[in-house]
């Protein structure tokens, strides 16, 4: 579901092993029709990426994905707000990966890229979200 203004997108993808492919795939071309920044619109197809395979190994069940433009905040900055949730009740734990781990570093991309982040329980499960500032 994509609302007509631009203004937010959801789609929910089944556990399956093309999710993570078919959600970089609508988030890149949402974001392109939304005229997002080249920049911000890499680190959110990198940043959903990472929170949809992080939910296909460790939930079974649908994944859901939200993207919602924020009007200004208090740093003057418009946002961009995504959310990924998955039937999984338990947060996510950050980790320190090893140089030679093939995984882990998810959450730390997270942290790094977004102004801010977090997680929710829902009614039946959880979301991870995140931030970015949008320029303008």
């Amino acid at each position: 579901m994509i609302d007509n203004e631009g203004h937010r997108a959801e789609w929910n993808f089944p556990a399956e092993a093309d999710a993570v492919r078919a959600a970089r795939h609508v988030v890149r071309d949402t974001l392109r029709t939304w005229r997002i920044d080249p920049n911000v619109r890499d680190v959110t197809v990198l940043l959903v990426s990472e929170l949809v395979t992080n939910s296909l190994q460790h939930a079974s069940g649908p994944i859901g994905v939200r993207l919602v433009r924020q009007q200004p905040n208090g740093d003057g900055h418009p946002g961009l707000l995504v959310e990924v949730s998955d039937p999984l009740p338990d947060p996510p734990l950050e980790r320190d990966a090893g140089p030679d781990d093939e995984g882990g570093r998810g959450l730390q991309l997270v942290a790094c890229s977004a102004r801010r982040w977090g997680t929710r329980k829902g009614r039946t499960g959880k979301t991870v979200w995140f931030e970015l500032a949008l320029p303008g």
